[in-house]
């Protein structure tokens, strides 16, 4: 076992602590940042795979920005922690099914051969001169094209569904409404009044 061996486990058994407590820690910013250590993590196994870009992209993306947004919003939506609990009982035999089935199509596609160390096919190491950025952007750009842009499509539902999840009605909050800006007459805006003129005395 060398040391590039010492290294994956180490990080792998942090990735999969980390993933764990996401599930099971009991308040929501507790998870995001255990989440935070599995961004990082994974970063860090991506770079001993050679995908600099990609572990630079999850840092400065993920970590950087999606994450630091998340816990901003986690804590000023102050979240009633013993109303999402309820149903938990009602809801574990059917979230048990859905466990128990991704667990069956894992552990069938990692028992198959071509999984197996001693059957596992070891990629070189790439020259210096080798862009990963190149190679990703072309497999993006040609095989995986139809796949990145439905994924786009997928982020943008979930952008809205964001909005107008978080979107309150208060009373007292002064917001704008486009469909009434736009039906907007002259008359509604200006008012023209005729006053006489008047001259200051000159003393």
């Amino acid at each position: 076992m060398n040391f590039e061996t010492l290294i994956f486990y180490f990080l792998s058994s942090i990735l999969l602590f980390a993933g764990l407590r996401v599930i099971t820690a009991r308040h929501p910013i507790h998870a995001a940042l255990y989440l935070v250590l599995a961004f990082f993590t994974s970063a860090g196994l991506w770079l001993m795979l050679e995908a600099e870009f990609l572990a630079i992209t999850l840092v400065l993306v993920y970590i950087g920005a999606v994450m630091v947004l998340f816990l901003f919003v986690v804590m000023m939506m102050d979240l009633d922690l013993q109303r999402l609990r309820q149903g938990f009982r009602e809801s574990m035999p059917l979230a048990a099914l859905v466990g128990g089935l991704m667990i069956m199509e894992m552990v069938m596609i990692l028992a198959r051969k071509s999984f197996i160390p001693d059957f596992a096919s070891v990629e070189p190491h790439h020259a210096a001169d080798y862009s990963n950025t190149k190679e990703l952007g072309r497999l993006l750009y040609t095989d995986y094209v139809y796949p990145f842009e439905l994924a786009a499509v997928v982020l943008l539902i979930a952008i809205v569904a964001a909005i107008a999840i978080t979107l309150r009605r208060r009373k007292n909050t002064k917001h704008q409404d486009p469909a009434e800006q736009v039906k907007v007459r002259r008359a509604d805006r200006i008012r023209m009044v005729s006053m006489p003129s008047q001259k200051q005395s000159e003393e």
